[in-house]
């Protein structure tokens, strides 16, 4: 709801500050006295184009400030939520600056956001009718959900969409599986040569790493092999006497006379056993250390060869080594998926086949169901349009069925609300009325009907009640009070009739101020509510006749 406007430098108005109730409120004043000034500022407010006509002559800038109390369920409010706004006590305010260049500033809650932004929540929080000017109701896809939500059709709109997507979800896995399946008989020789070769070779994960150091290794080998060779030829001899027989003999030599030595050899004796043991260990680790295969010459052409083989297939297929094995697997799933694709691909049609039969049941099923509803939105509006001078008119939801292309998550039907202004003439679109009051009249009747299905909690009607007067006036009166009963309503009027129905009431009046003229918003109270009404109906001399009629219209027109 529409709680305050506050406007700055616009045009005629200097500063106004305006505070709004929930209900009909009334604005009314001569003409001229810059009504349409406001409601530019408003629009402004909600994301209208800029324009820098609107700054006040002698200011830098114009700056319009609207604030709201946003329903947490609302559209408005999923939509602050969505572009991640701070919402504060469900206060909601809408911020415009333009300069006299023409550029402007949106604001909402402080905080800078696009224009395009600004318009959209402003769409959503406020519906502005005037004569010529209402587009949202002209939207045919506006009508179809309005439609719904007059029929609470939601549940049916629900299961229809969820139709289509999982309709649309099985359609595409289907076109991805039979893209892969095409792509993979195109590229079959490639696959099956590619498999066998990397079959063959049958790399592991970390092996290039591996046959890395253990070539490394193995280059080293050569000269590793002679220094075991040259120590073990020192430990053991050959022509000449190695290290080990000479500790034996000298062990030997020292045990024979032990016995005569009283212990003075016993040290000597257990050093000598000690060395004797170590050596004999060291020559049969490097024994086996020369019997190891990870240092046998002759491995290192097999390991390079191997090497060289998981690298030059590696930049065959432009992947890294270690990704081979992973390739491997990859090859032998699309061999698999040529071999099992057909089936894979029937299997998916047919599911896409059901999904498409549950989806064009349920949009027939919202189809029967929006057909019989069309017809008591009709009926109902048709009630309101005799009161409206109206009564030769006829309103029509047109529903036609789309074509099988044209399947979407609302169904299968195009939807229009239709009228034909005279008898005997075929409905047409709303947007081609000729008269700018009978639209505005239509859409009075339309948004009474749907007042529980719009989700717009502020309409504003500028001068809805043009060209017509008494009852009609009084009809047009009796139908924005009904309508403020569901949401609040703001009507800017020249006709009594509606005046007297509001709950709220300002003036709104221009006058010279030294060499400038403002524009003054004054809120009335019951007195002052009497002499306005009173002015309306007689013009320039307001009598005392006038002051009578205009305190029986109230008072007809309280509850």
């Amino acid at each position: 709801m529409l709680t305050s406007l506050a406007i700055r430098d616009v045009v005629l108005i200097d500063a106004l500050d305006l505070q709004f109730s929930r209900g009909l409120c009334a604005l009314t004043g001569e003409t001229g006295a810059g009504k349409s000034i406001l409601l530019d500022a408003l629009g402004l407010g909600l994301g209208a184009r800029a324009d820098a006509k609107l700054v006040r002559h002698g200011r830098d800038r114009a700056s319009v400030a609207v604030r709201f109390e946003l329903d947490p369920g609302s559209d408005a409010a999923a939509l602050v939520r969505e572009q991640g706004l701070d919402i504060d006590d469900g206060v909601l305010l809408l911020r415009r600056v333009v300069g006299t260049d023409g550029r402007s500033r949106a604001f909402i809650n402080d905080q800078p956001v696009s224009i395009a932004l600004l318009r959209r929540l402003g769409a959503a929080l406020v519906e502005i009718h005037g004569q010529f000017d209402n587009q949202r109701l002209l939207d045919p896809a506006v009508h179809r959900e309005l439609l719904d939500a007059y029929g609470g059709l939601a549940p049916e709109a629900t299961a229809c969409a969820a139709a289509w997507r999982t309709w649309r979800a099985a359609a595409e896995a289907r076109a991805g599986a039979e893209a892969d399946l095409a792509q993979a008989r195109r590229d079959e020789e490639f696959i099956r040569h590619a498999l066998d070769e990397l079959g063959r070779l049958a790399p592991q994960p970390g092996e290039e790493a591996d046959l890395s150091v253990r070539r490394s290794r193995l280059m080293n080998a050569e000269k590793l092999i002679q220094a075991i060779d040259e120590a073990a030829g020192d430990l053991a001899g050959g022509a000449t006497r190695g290290a080990i027989d000479a500790l034996r003999s000298a062990l030997r030599s020292l045990q024979r006379t032990a016995a005569k030595a009283e212990g003075r050899l016993d040290g000597a004796i257990a050093a000598l056993d000690r060395a004797l043991s170590e050596a004999v260990e060291g020559q049969a680790l490097l024994e086996r250390t020369l019997s190891d295969e990870e240092l046998d010459p002759r491995q290192l052409e097999t390991i390079e060869e191997r090497l060289f083989a998981l690298r030059a297939l590696a930049r065959k297929h432009g992947v890294a080594v270690d990704d081979l094995a992973g390739l491997l697997e990859e090859m032998a799933g699309r061999v698999s998926a040529l071999e099992d694709g057909e089936a894979v691909v029937a299997a998916l049609r047919r599911d896409e086949a059901a999904a498409e039969t549950r989806y064009r049941q349920a949009a027939a099923a919202l189809g029967e169901r929006r057909r019989a509803v069309a017809g008591r939105l009709d009926a109902a509006i048709a009630e309101e349009l005799a009161p409206l001078r109206l009564g030769k008119a006829r309103f029509a939801t047109r529903i036609e069925p789309l074509s099988p292309d044209d399947a979407g998550p609302f169904g299968l039907d195009r939807i229009a609300f239709e009228v034909a202004t005279n008898p005997g003439m075929p409905p047409g679109p709303l947007a081609r009325i000729a008269s700018g009051g009978e639209l505005a009249r239509f859409t009075l009747a339309l948004k009474v009907v749907l007042a529980g299905a719009d989700p717009v909690s502020t309409l504003i009607f500028d001068e809805v009640d043009a060209g017509v007067g008494g009852a009609v006036a009084a009809a047009v009166g009796t139908r924005l009070g009904r309508l403020a009963g569901e949401m609040q309503v703001l009507v800017v009027t020249h006709s009594p009739q509606v005046a007297a129905r509001a709950d709220h009431h300002w003036r709104i009046s221009k006058a010279e101020a030294g060499a400038s003229v403002r524009t003054t918003v004054e809120v009335l109270d019951d007195a002052g509510r009497t002499e306005e009404i009173a002015r309306m109906l007689a013009g320039a001399e307001v009598t005392e006749e006038a002051r009578a009629a205009a305190a029986s219209l109230l008072a007809g027109s309280t509850p």
